[in-house]
């Protein structure tokens, strides 16, 4: 029994659809001025999701480069405290992390894999013979450096022990630095010019590609920190150095935190009451305001959409009552030849659906091309999203079924014999 009414309805969609596609291929001007309009819908909402989502990959893939198991100490907090507030003024006194401290911190702490100092200098101009590039970043760094930031080399190596201790007047360079001033490769053992001291070439760092978070190597240069004292004072504001440190395998982030925040108290040598005079940032700081930010953009990308969305069911179901009324005369004979009321509500809710999937489908399908035409004209990765996909195929049946059901349920709800004889 089921099976049969099963076969019936399915046999029934099948004709309503037939009809359905039959009305929109006669009356080609009005199936493509409806289609226009949740075309355009589906269009500003799906690109709006779709720029949102690769932004947000973007971020959180450049966020999570920073490291899960890696803690930042630096003399300014990346977040506001727990009530809203970012008192700059008191942290605006605070001292800046000192070499000598990362030693005494190394001696105190017994949670952490690897501790590096880092500084850095922008804005300087790199000169090999004739040629220069500008605005580049020198990172002063210490020997473990390597241990906590992730990074390839395309030629060469990284500092040995030795080298770093000693202090040693070496480099390794970004690839945009390469590009820049060795074009045809060959950068190992050459000599660069900074701010009047000479460094030679020892590694060069696999090409990064662009950074929202501005972590990337591909414009930078990295110094052994002890020879770094003879080019900048490091402890200033301007290079704002900061210490890295990343836990053992078998700490949890937590146990490291309050490790490493008792060993900076101790090395500061702060009272028990005294408030800590430095910053413990990590990821998970970000990752939580990163969810903040992409919920309101996504709320906003709602907004925008539905405007879209909501004159596109307007104008569908504006067609579809103008349907029903042209075809009042053919509903009235299909009604006293035995069509039953769900077949006639069917036949026009399902033209409904058709109409509004077609011209969602229209509408990503445009969104696909405009992301490939943006993802190959910027270094970007613009992708339409199967989830995407889904939802717009499910916003454009849905708004079918809305737009369309009231007339399909007008139609239905037709006396024959009236339907026949009107005009």
């Amino acid at each position: 029994m089921m099976q049969a009414r099963f076969g019936l309805f399915l046999k029934l969609f099948r004709e309503s659809f037939l009809f359905a596609f039959e009305a929109l291929r006669v009356n080609k001007l009005r199936t493509t001025l409806s289609l226009l309009g949740i075309t355009i819908g589906i269009f500003a909402i799906i690109s709006v999701f779709t720029v949102v989502d690769a932004l947000e990959n973007k971020v959180r893939t450049d966020v999570q480069s920073l490291g899960n198991d890696v803690i930042y100490i630096q003399k300014w907090p990346w977040v506001a405290d727990e009530g809203g507030d970012y008192p700059w003024w008191k942290y605006l006194n605070r001292p800046l992390p000192g070499y000598k401290e990362m030693s005494d911190l190394e001696r105190k702490v017994n949670s952490v894999d690897a501790v590096a100092y880092v500084a850095s200098l922008g804005g300087q101009l790199i000169k090999y013979k004739n040629n220069t590039v500008e605005n580049s970043d020198i990172l002063c760094v210490s020997q473990d450096y390597n241990k906590i930031k992730t990074f390839e080399l395309k030629d060469g190596r990284y500092f040995t022990e030795s080298e770093s201790q000693s202090g040693k007047p070496i480099a390794l360079i970004g690839a945009s630095i390469e590009e820049a001033l060795f074009p045809n490769g060959n950068a190992i053992g050459q000599v660069l010019s900074v701010r009047g001291s000479k460094f030679t070439i020892i590694g060069v760092v696999k090409k990064e590609g662009s950074s929202l978070v501005d972590i990337s190597l591909d414009n930078e240069m990295m110094i052994p920190v002890n020879y770094a004292r003879n080019l900048v004072n490091l402890r200033s504001d301007r290079i704002d150095p900061y210490f890295m440190v990343k836990a053992k395998s078998n700490i949890a982030m937590p146990e490291m935190r309050e490790d490493v925040k008792g060993a900076m108290r101790s090395v500061r040598k702060l009272k028990p009451r005294q408030e800590d005079d430095f910053a413990l940032n990590e990821t998970s700081l970000l990752s939580s305001g990163l969810n903040d930010m992409f919920h309101t953009l996504g709320i906003a990308g709602w907004i925008i959409g539905g405007f879209s969305i909501l004159v596109g069911g307007f104008g569908i179901a504006n067609i579809m009552f103008v349907s029903v009324r042209e075809r009042t005369n053919i509903i009235g004979i299909q009604k006293s030849l035995g069509s039953k009321n769900y077949f006639i509500l069917l036949q026009f809710l399902v033209e409904a659906v058709v109409l509004c999937v077609i011209g969602g489908s229209i509408g990503l399908l445009i969104v696909y091309i405009l992301s490939l035409l943006a993802s190959s004209l910027i270094d970007f990765n613009f992708a339409l999203s199967a989830g995407n996909i889904t939802m717009g195929i499910i916003i454009s049946a849905s708004i079918g079924i809305i737009s369309g059901f009231i007339p399909a349920l007008r139609a239905s709800q037709m006396n024959p014999v009236e339907a026949i004889r009107a005009n």
